[in-house]
């Protein structure tokens, strides 16, 4: 009998069961947050506040790492995707805040738009969990 290596948390979305996903997924030295939006409790967080919502979106990426005993220290890679260009300094801002003595590699895209309108940042995570280098 084999183990699988893989381990799978869910978010319990209720995208997760109709898209066929996991909030975060562990594989090997890697933990892999898939897009997080910026919901706690089912309610919104920051409404028309892109700071805020980054912040929020954030939070709850975190907490899927906190299933695999990681934080914001071990994150090696984040990912935000914003529904409007104006909002770049307030969620780079809110990044900075929350990343600035890890410094991860870090990707900012806009695009058109998410499946709840109201939502202005989604933001994805990787974090590593091997051990420190020397």
């Amino acid at each position: 009998m084999t183990t699988d290596p893989v381990r799978r948390v869910p978010a319990g979305s209720p995208w997760e069961e109709s898209v066929g996903s996991s909030r975060a997924v562990a594989a090997g030295d890697l933990v892999l947050v898939a897009g997080t939006m910026p919901f706690a409790d089912g309610d919104l967080r920051g409404e028309g506040d892109p700071y805020e919502q980054t912040g929020a979106a954030f939070a709850a990426a975190f907490a899927a790492l906190a299933e695999f005993g990681l934080g914001p220290a071990d994150v090696v890679r984040t990912r935000m995707y914003l529904a409007h260009s104006r909002d770049v300094e307030a969620a780079g801002r809110a990044h900075k805040e929350l990343f600035d003595a890890v410094r991860p590699a870090a990707t900012l895209v806009v695009v058109s738009g998410f499946a709840d309108s109201r939502v202005l940042v989604e933001v994805e995570v990787e974090a590593y969990r091997g051990a420190p280098a020397s």
